[in-house]
């Protein structure tokens, strides 16, 4: 009890106490820093404290692995000392595992004296994790007598690990390990499987390793909007790989090292054309190539999906094992034998119904093995399965509909945490898959607010960062989108709202930064970092600001995805960021593109009408082909100002382009016409500046 007794004691003085710098090393967030040595009626000023002067180390309360994980923490934290079976009284760092210590199963205390540092924790990865602060005291170089008390927000801190779309070593796997644990991550989500490649041995179906595995050309892009061919293992040209059973439980013991448990993937019951490549059989009857969606009229299906389970389960241990179900496109279903025959027996009225069936089936498999499952939140179509855990990615909505049902949540909303987004002006950074999404939107993230009900919030279990690679084909390149951002999901995830500011948190990815750099990773060059769109940083003055807006006909509407300020927005003075989902850029898709009347009030004389356009060609945003615009007194007669014509070409970087008129005239209504491309897909227009 003297070691509780002395946790009771610190947490009292720290309420009293100022803070000292120590607040600002330590990543993520700490729940309190105080510095000082204290005692039950006063609080010393603190004084440097000399780490080199530890030389013992004391662990009590665990034994076996534990033990040598904690050893190896310590020496990792720079700290080179010697087991003693007994504490002592000067250079010591004790670790006291009491479960009594504390109600939160990571949380810990860290007591530093001048004579040493005493560690007391509630279980082992509570002490691995006061050690990682450790750690960032001894980097810093600016340890400090004192106490911190802390524990996670969040039981689940997770990052997602694409290694379909293009294959990484497992060194790489270890490496992305290695830091996440410096991090407090306690979860490792691997996509395993997808259409670009199956990425684990099963035994039972070796066609997925040495066919399904394999394919040409190299990168996920030729690839995908080539051919979509697969090759066999050995193939001229073939790219890909995937992992042993040995080499994957390598991979989980490394990570359990390390507090971190792998979460596997296995796709279903789409994403899955790489397995109906490799094993046609389970495609739907009425349809002999190209589908996605595995047949889940046939029992063959559940068959081969038991099967892989069963292998999955023998590798990893973990209590989830995530089975997909996103993005299923369900029409294969509609026109098959198969699965028809599957609904009437069932009694299943709609092909979501099917879905969920095949869902409720393989979480009744796993339950019945001790595991259960993970889904994307389209597993709530058509009914959630009874014991499921959804990660909600297509916003916070599924999340907070599963929550509201009775089952835990992982928020993944792509508006925050799907960094293979650009993190920098997208025309300065590698190609990516659209929108802009800097490390402050990221750190903003908050996955249960105060305004959110509580009887949700004791639902929403964490939270995950996705790294999605369809266009990161190397390692450099990969670890340069994960890293910083999933520095602030790490934040995100332990952190306490109210113990965190941005300005100080980018301070410290600063130095992580930094400190990454020298020891061999590719991080984000966070300290040359270009910003936001400049235009977007002030809203602008112009005539046209607050002037009313008419859109003509319903063909020339903007979509309600994309509607922003609604019908004052083009008109608002805020212009865009460097992404279409800010809430700013307007997004009309259409036949008729974007075609709309100001109303100026009054005549006014004019000098220029100018907009600004946008172009992602990866998610479908392109350039007007032609923009017209026109000027009227009357509102009836106009006479055209200009006709502007624009060859829109694809192109793979991101591009932004003004699109207006100058010269002097007299008007009251401006009518402002872009017309779409031979490419379809959206416009976007953010304010039409009128000077």
């Amino acid at each position: 009890m003297r070691r509780f007794t002395l946790i009771i004691t610190v947490i009292a003085t720290m309420l009293y106490a100022e803070l000292s710098a120590q607040e600002n090393i330590i990543t993520p967030a700490p729940v309190r820093v105080q510095g000082g040595t204290c005692g039950e009626d006063c609080c010393e000023p603190a004084i440097p404290f000399d780490f080199s002067q530890i030389s013992k180390l004391y662990i009590k309360g665990v034994k076996g692995i534990d033990v040598k994980r904690l050893e190896a923490a310590v020496k990792a934290a720079g700290l080179d000392v010697k087991r003693i079976k007994h504490t002592a009284k000067r250079g010591f760092i004790n670790i006291f595992i009491e479960p009594e210590s504390m109600s939160y199963d990571e949380g810990y205390v860290i007591f530093t004296s001048e004579h040493g540092v005493d560690i007391t924790a509630r279980s082992a990865a509570g002490a691995f994790y006061a050690l990682q602060s450790v750690r960032q005291l001894v980097e810093s170089g600016e340890w400090q007598t004192g106490a911190i008390i802390d524990y996670p927000r969040f039981k689940y801190r997770s990052l997602l690990i694409d290694v379909s779309r293009h294959f990484r070593s497992v060194d790489f796997l270890k490496r992305q390990i290695d830091m996440m644990a410096r991090l407090k991550f306690n979860h490792l989500h691997l996509h395993l499987t997808d259409a670009a490649g199956w990425r684990m041995e099963v035994e039972s179906y070796p066609r997925l390793t040495s066919y399904a595995a394999w394919r040409t050309p190299a990168t996920w892009k030729e690839w995908w909007y080539g051919d979509r061919k697969y090759v066999e293992e050995g193939s001229e040209g073939a790219y890909g790989g995937y992992y042993t059973k040995e080499e994957l439980r390598d991979l989980v013991a490394y990570a359990q090292a390390r507090y971190i448990t792998i979460i596997p993937e296995i796709e279903m019951p789409g994403h899955s054309d790489e397995v109906l490549a490799a094993y046609p059989e389970l495609r739907c009857t009425h349809l002999p190539e190209r589908q996605g969606e595995l047949c889940i009229g046939k029992e063959a299906t559940f068959e081969m999906m038991e099967r892989i389970l069963d292998e999955v389960m023998e590798v990893f241990p973990s209590e989830y094992i995530h089975i997909g179900g996103d993005e299923a496109s369900k029409e294969n279903w509609k026109l098959c034998e198969d699965c028809q025959r599957r609904m009437r027996e069932e009694g299943l009225e709609s092909v979501e119904e099917l879905q969920s069936y095949m869902i409720e089936r393989m979480e009744r498999y796993l339950n019945a093995h001790g595991r259960q499952i993970i889904g994307w939140d389209e597993i709530l179509q058509g009914g959630l399965a009874p014991n499921a855990t959804v990660m909600s990615w297509r916003g916070e909505e599924g999340g907070i509909a599963a929550a509201e049902a009775g089952h835990d949540a992982i928020m993944s909303p792509h508006g925050y945490c799907y960094i293979d987004a650009p993190q920098d002006a997208p025309p300065t950074q590698p190609e990516a898959i659209g929108g802009y999404l800097p490390l402050e939107k990221v750190y903003s993230y908050d996955p249960a607010p105060e305004t959110m009900d509580a009887t949700v919030a004791r639902h929403i279990k964490g939270v995950q960062a996705n790294l999605w690679a369809e266009f990161i084909p190397t390692d450099e390149h990969y670890e340069m989108m994960l890293w910083p951002r999933a520095i602030a999901i790490a934040e995100v995830g332990w952190s306490k709202p109210e113990n965190k500011e941005f300005g100080i948190f980018r301070g410290r990815a600063l130095d992580i930064v930094e400190r990454m750099q020298s020891e061999g990773y590719h991080p984000f060059d966070l300290k040359n970092e270009i910003g936001d769109r400049p235009e977007s940083r002030e809203p602008i003055q112009h005539l046209a600001l607050g002037k009313s807006v008419t859109y003509n006909y319903p063909s020339f509407y903007y979509g309600p995805q994309y509607a922003a300020a609604g019908d004052v927005a083009l008109t608002d003075g805020l212009r865009g960021t460097w992404t279409y989902a800010d809430g700013r850029w307007q997004g009309f898709l259409g036949r008729g593109g974007v075609d709309i009347t100001i109303d100026m009030g009054e005549p006014t004389t004019i000098h220029s009408v100018k907009a600004d356009f946008m172009q992602y060609c990866g998610p479908g945003v392109y350039m007007p082909c032609k923009v017209e615009i026109w000027g009227s007194l009357d509102g009836e007669n106009f006479e055209p100002l200009t006709t502007i014509d624009h060859e829109v070409t694809y192109e793979d970087t991101p591009s932004f382009m003004n699109f207006g008129w100058e010269g002097e005239t007299e008007v009251r209504y401006i009518r402002y016409k872009a017309h779409r491309s031979k490419f379809s897909g959206f416009l976007f227009i953010d304010e039409i500046v009128v000077r």
